[in-house]
This record gives structure tokens, C-alpha cells and sequence, in this order.
């Protein structure tokens, strides 16, 4: 990946001066109607020609169901009755605060049932609740893909690459979402759905907008090349519909005035396949006859073109509100993911540097539009944002409620992996001292996405910075590259089940991490008497996600112990380079089907270490009834909605402590008491001392697990603690009484 030098810089545009642009790139010029021309046509032609086609397109359309359903939302007193304009953490907290979440295409469910259906059984929100789950995340289940000509096109990114409001019938339909909604309301539960206000597939917004249909070329990041400068664009083989532009292709087009040119990162980037963020499509023919040649802006795949948040139709606006309001108003959703969202903002930088594109003041006003409105109408949003700390700061100060934790996932993944925390605990002081709070913070154990390692505020903005590492000092971009080094060694030097994803991170589930760290090489090792050893740092890195402020989150592959997908499973799916199919196997969370070796969507049916939730519950040291009692504590002390005080310096280099005060974010309560997080994150026991400035002094220490006094706090504001391999400890002060 091409990792940027730094931010875009503050830019006086007074101060710079660009050459004028030619006649043909003034917006004068380039007004155009766009309204249907009327021709005689084969009435199956697929192209701007055949008004039933353009009309087929318009039907299916997410700006249209946008218009449609603002207008029955407009003037409703219901649109006044909620706060807005402030992102609350705790508000969000106080709906969900420990989540499932889920990907469609890798549930097994029951035959002939619906991922929605599977979702919504009764059984499984009884298992829910006997773990402590009170959200699910349902992962992306409208349809997704793409049109080419009358028929669709599957996902190039797994249902992120959106073309619809409608739910895709591979998964259910809108009731059998609602009824979903009831049954976790039942449970006292709720329900997250996705917005991706970055980018949307190859639907039939983009196949519009080609067309240059009234506005909804404003949708996208999409300039119109003239015939006179399409020698400059490269060929479209037949049967592709776009080409990504080489680098020379990109300084050229820029230089001409045409786009915005280099970006300061090209996400996904492989050589011959993705080598810049623009592609070039063929040839068009619009709706008023004349064939066009786009160029067109994608963030991540050519099949994602990014949504244009400034243009004057406000056409992107529109299609992302809309969509939100129909998951919150419609199908009965609390909250939805913003995937993506840091990439709302573009503009060209001074000449020689690259255009700025991260941490651009209009991802934040973008941001506080969708998260406003999602408030507005009662419910909460996170993002997925893995920028800077300051960035992630930034956005949330007007933006969504809660962040994915980009900030500690990388870290805790290098403490497991060594058995040295001391990466882990200088991020952690690091996200409190420039402002971003755990409270604020979606911790997750494995999703989707690959184990993230880009470590994006060490070897950007902060590259140049020096910190203190491995009793010496070190530069933010070396201190990267340390990590990256050290993660792909311990992770898949000896592993073959873990992958490297281009230059983003690792593929691999919790358990294959963990797999990893303990020496096995091969899958075939990890035997049954391997399994305990697995669970218990499994059940640790629950400790430490749970045992802090914000909300905790998991997946499928983490409650059943799912270990990766042997390669040549999945060879047709990683052939391109997204190794991360091997990390997203079938699972089977109620022996709903337990002869499928496939779910409905075709993923291989994954091992699962420990097996379905009905097999651990009746289990009592499985991993689910573990993890039950991890989330009780969690639940009865009120950590998720507490203030962390302190991560201190430890005794031991696998200790890692953390220091809160169990206020719900009210700092003036007196009566608030002073919790300590102990864990070990090696395989070994550890003896050491907690020692912190946050500590209160004459206290006994005691083991909210037993309810046993287990040390005092001395006037050194210090105790001793013993941990075992893998352990962990949530412990209270309580001020030692005159009797004691």
C-alpha cells in the first residue's frame, strides 16, 4: 500500500494558483439535460436508447426510494421528539452494549430457512440471553453487487458494494426483518443494520449516472472525458465495463485539469489490479444519445464507485439519508453501522502533493449530517474508521456515537502474540491523552475483516514523532513497522492457516491467532487436548474487550471457536488477493443443520473448536459459559458505562492493568468506586505489582468473581497480585472499615 507521508496540509487556496482551465471544463459549458429521448428501439436493448430500460433502472433505484420515502417522513412531529446534535456515548451504551455481530453468507441455518429468519428464532436469543447479548448486528443483507445490462451481479466486496434498499432475497425479505426486530425486543434486545455512505456497487444509480440521467451523475465522483482526450484513457477489453488508470494515466488526467489526481492512499492496492483510485469506463450511451467515457473516484474496488458528498444536486446526500431512514423507520432497526465513513472529502492539494483525502473537514460535516439524523429519529450510529486518533476524535466530536476500535485491536492482537504488553498499553495512554475514551469505543474480537495492522496513526501523521519502546527511542514509522514485522512472524511465519490481506493486515479468526501464538504450524495439529489452552486466552482477550468501558463485540466464529478455511476451499474467492475468505467459514450456531458441509450462500462449513452454543451451555467449563461469566461481572459492575483513570507501568511484561472509576461518566460522584482490570496475556502464571496514582489508598482489594478480599492497598498506593496463564481478575476497591 502506498502509505501517506502526512495529512493533507491547511491549504489557503488565496495563496495558490492553478492554471485556468479550458473552456471545455467550465461549468457553463457542460450543462446538459436529462431528460429520456424518445427513440425507436429494440425494446431488449440494454443502454440509454430504450426508455423501458432506463425506466427499469429508475424503478430500481436508491435514490428514488430515497425521494419516496423522505417525503413521507417530512413535516411528522416524530422528527422532533429526540436529541441530535451531540454524539452520547452512554445513551447508545444504555440500548446495547454487548453485541453479536453477524455475516449473512456464513450461517448455516436450518433448510429452506432465511438468514433473517435464523436470526430471528426464539432459540437463539434464549442463548443470547443466558451468554449476556443484548444487540445483534446483522451484518449487510440489502442487495448488493451490481447490473450489467438487465441482470445482476454478484458482491465484489460481501454485500458492501450496495445497489438497493430491498433486502436481497437471499437472506429474506422486510418481514421477516421485522420480525427479527420483535423477537430481540422481546428479549430485550436490539437491532443493527449498515449504511455504507462512502460508496455503493454497480447498481442501477451507477448505470443511471453513466447515462447522465437528471441528476444522478451528481451520486458519484464521476467527470465526463471528452471524446478529443479519450486517446489518453485506456482500452476497456471486451466484457469489463471499466479499467483502473496506471499512475501516468492519473498524473495526466490531473494535470490536464480533469480529476484531482494521486490520493494519499490507494486502499487494496495491487500492482496491475488496483494501482491508483480512479478507473476509466467505457463507452456509454446516454439517455440524450451521445456515447460518454467517465473517469470515476473508488476509495476500494473498481466495483465501489465513492458517493460525492459536495455535489450542488446533493444526489449522494439524499440516496444515504434515505437508506438510513428506511433500516431505523422501516424495518424496526436501534442503530446501523457507518461503514467506511472517513472517506467523505476530497479536494486537490498545492502542486507535487497528493490530493487531500483523509481527515477532510467534509467527512466530519458528512458525518454530523447522518449521525444528526439518525438521532434525530431515535437511534445511534458507529463507525468503522481506521484513520489517526486525532482523526477518530475529530469525527466523533459532531459525528457518530461510537467508533470500531481500530485504536487497541492491533495492540492487544501484538501483546497475545509476545507476551509483552508494552505496545498495547502506550496505544492505550496514547487514545486517553489525545481525547478518544474506551467508553466511546466498539471493542471488538474477530468480524469480518482481517486482523488490521496498518497501525495508520503511527506511520502517517505521526511518523516523524519519537516515543518511548524497548528502552529506547523510536520513531512513529519505525514503531509500525516493528509491529507489522513482528505480527506477520509470530502470525503466519511458521502458520500456514493465517494469511497476510495485500497490505492491511492478517487473515485470520480469533482461534487461528491464537493457534498461532501457541506453535502450531498446521491445522491437522490443533487437537482436542489443544482445545483448552485455546479457550482460556481466548476467554482473556474477552476480558480484556469486556472489562473496560464501551461496547464488547463478537462474532459467530468467535462463540463456536471457528479456525480459518484451508485455502484451496476458498481458492476461486482469494485468487484475486482478499485472502480474508478464508477467515469467514460456515458456522452452525444451533445444529440447525448439522449434515450441511456448505451454508445456503455456498461457504465451506468451517471446525469449529467448540461447538454449537446448545453443545457449551450444557457444558459448564465450555468457552460460551465462560464467557457468561465474564459478561456478568461486566453487566452487575457497570463497567461499560464507567471512566478509565490510568493504564500504569507494570511489573511484569505480559501484565496489563487498567485503572476505573465505576461513575457512568458522572466525575463528581463521590461514591464511585475505583475498579482494577488484571490480565496476563502470556501462557505462563505471573506474580507482580499494581501500582497507580488512581488507587485509593487503605482499601481492600477484592475479586469480584469470588467476592474474596485478596490484598490492601498499601499507602504506596500499591498491591501484590497473582495471575495464572491466561488469567484475568476484575477487582474492586472497597475502603477498609474500623472494624477491619
Amino acid at each position: 500500500m502506498d502509505e501517506p507521508d502526512e495529512h493533507g496540509p491547511e491549504i489557503t487556496y488565496d495563496e495558490q494558483r492553478y492554471p485556468a482551465r479550458p473552456r471545455r471544463l467550465r461549468p457553463r459549458d457542460q450543462f446538459r439535460g436529462g431528460s429520456v429521448r424518445r427513440f425507436r428501439t429494440d425494446p431488449r436493448t440494454a443502454n440509454g436508447s430504450n426508455p423501458s430500460y432506463v425506466e427499469w433502472l429508475v424503478r430500481q433505484s436508491m435514490l428514488k426510494d430515497a425521494d419516496v420515502l423522505s417525503r413521507q417522513l417530512s413535516g411528522q412531529p416524530s422528527m422532533w421528539r429526540n436529541p441530535y446534535a451531540r454524539p452520547d456515548a452512554r445513551r447508545a451504551i444504555g440500548v446495547t452494549d454487548v453485541w453479536f455481530t453477524a455475516y449473512p453468507i456464513s450461517l448455516i441455518t436450518r433448510p429452506g430457512q432465511s438468514f433473517l429468519d435464523a436470526l430471528g428464532e426464539e432459540a437463539l436469543w434464549e442463548a443470547f440471553e443466558h451468554i449476556g447479548i443484548n444487540g445483534l448486528h446483522t451484518g449487510p443483507v440489502k442487495r448488493a453487487g451490481g447490473i450489467t445490462a438487465w441482470q445482476e451481479t454478484p458482491s465484489v466486496d460481501g454485500h458492501f458494494d450496495r445497489i438497493s434498499t430491498q433486502i436481497d432475497p437471499a437472506f429474506g425479505d422486510e418481514d421477516a426483518f421485522r420480525r427479527l426486530s420483535d423477537v430481540a425486543d422481546a428479549h430485550n434486545g436490539s437491532v443493527i443494520d449498515d449504511i455504507v455512505p462512502g460508496h455503493t456497487g454497480k447498481g442501477a444509480d451507477f448505470r443511471l449516472a453513466e447515462m447522465a440521467f437528471k441528476d444522478y451523475p451528481g451520486i458519484y465522483h464521476m467527470v465526463e472525458i471528452p471524446p478529443e482526450d479519450w486517446h489518453l484513457l485506456p482500452d476497456v477489453p471486451e466484457g469489463r465495463d471499466a479499467v483502473n488508470l496506471d499512475p501516468a494515466c492519473e498524473r495526466e488526467l490531473s494535470n490536464r485539469g480533469y480529476i484531482i489526481g494521486e490520493l494519499q492512499r490507494v486502499i487494496f492496492y495491487v500492482p496491475g489490479v488496483k494501482e491508483t483510485n480512479w478507473s476509466a469506463t467505457a463507452a456509454v450511451e446516454g439517455v440524450d444519445g451521445v456515447q460518454r467515457r467517465w473517469v470515476y473516484l473508488h476509495y476500494f474496488k473498481q466495483g465501489q464507485p465513492s458517493i460525492n458528498w459536495l455535489d450542488p444536486t446533493f444526489a449522494g446526500m439524499r440516496l444515504v439519508i434515505g437508506d438510513a431512514l428506511h433500516s431505523l423507520g422501516d424495518l424496526g432497526t436501534s442503530a446501523l453501522r457507518l461503514d467506511a465513513n472517513g472517506f467523505l472529502g476530497v479536494e486537490k492539494a498545492a502542486e507535487g502533493l497528493p490530493a487531500w483525502s483523509e481527515g477532510h473537514p467534509l467527512s466530519h460535516a458528512a458525518n454530523h449530517i447522518i449521525a444528526g439524523m439518525v438521532r434525530k429519529v431515535g437511534g445511534f450510529t458507529f463507525q468503522e474508521l481506521n484513520l489517526t486518533i486525532e482523526d477518530i476524535r475529530d469525527t466523533s466530536a459532531v459525528g457518530a456515537d461510537l467508533s470500531y476500535d481500530f485504536v487497541s485491536r492491533p495492540g492487544y492482537h501484538h501483546a497475545l502474540a509476545t507476551g509483552d504488553t508494552e505496545f498495547l498499553r502506550l496505544t492505550l495512554m496514547t487514545s486517553l491523552e489525545l481525547g478518544v475514551e474506551p467508553v466511546a469505543l466498539v471493542h471488538g474480537l474477530q468480524n469480518h475483516d482481517e486482523l488490521t495492522y496498518e497501525l495508520v496513526h503511527w506511520a502517517t501523521l505521526h511518523r516523524d514523532d519519537v516515543y518511548p519502546f524497548r528502552h529506547a527511542e523510536t520513531t512513529g514509522a519505525e514503531l509500525a513497522e516493528v509491529i507489522r514485522a513482528e505480527l506477520t512472524e509470530k502470525l503466519t511465519g511458521t502458520a500456514d492457516y493465517n494469511r497476510v490481506f495485500t497490505q492491511n493486515g492478517i487473515a485470520c479468526t480469533t482461534t487461528s491467532l491464537i493457534a498461532a501464538t501457541q506453535g502450531f504450524e498446521r491445522l491437522d495439529d490443533i487437537t482436542d487436548e489443544a482445545v483448552p489452552a485455546i479457550r482460556d486466552a481466548h476467554l482473556l482477550l474477552a476480558k480484556y474487550n469486556a472489562w473496560q468501558p464501551g461496547v464488547f463485540a463478537l462474532s459467530g466464529w468467535d462463540l463456536t471457536g471457528m479456525l480459518t478455511l484451508p485455502a484451496e476451499q476458498v481458492q476461486d474467492l482469494i485468487s484475486t488477493g482478499d485472502t480474508r475468505w478464508i477467515e469467514r467459514g460456515a458456522h452452525d450456531l444451533l445444529d440447525a443443520f448439522p449434515e450441511a458441509t456448505t451454508s445456503t450462500s455456498g461457504m465451506p462449513r468451517g471446525r469449529a473448536l467448540y461447538g454449537s452454543l446448545p453443545e457449551q451451555i450444557a457444558q459448564p467449563d465450555s468457552f460460551v459459559n465462560g464467557l457468561a461469566e465474564v459478561l456478568r461481572t461486566r453487566r452487575e459492575h457497570g463497567i461499560a458505562t464507567a471512566t478509565q483513570l490510568d493504564v500504569p507501568p507494570v511489573a511484569h511484561p505480559s501484565m496489563l492493568v487498567l485503572v476505573h472509576r465505576l461513575d457512568d461518566g458522572v466525575a463528581t460522584d463521590a461514591d464511585a468506586r475505583i475498579q482494577v482490570t488484571a490480565l496476563n496475556f502470556s501462557g505462563e502464571p505471573i506474580e507482580g505489582t499494581v501500582h497507580s496514582e488512581a488507587l485509593q489508598t487503605q482499601c481492600e482489594v477484592i475479586d469480584a468473581a469470588t467476592g474474596d478480599s485478596i490484598a490492601h492497598v498499601d499507602d504506596l498506593q500499591s498491591f501484590s497480585v497473582s495471575l495464572p496463564a491466561y488469567g484475568g481478575l476484575f477487582l474492586t476497591l472497597e475502603p477498609i472499615t474500623q472494624e477491619g
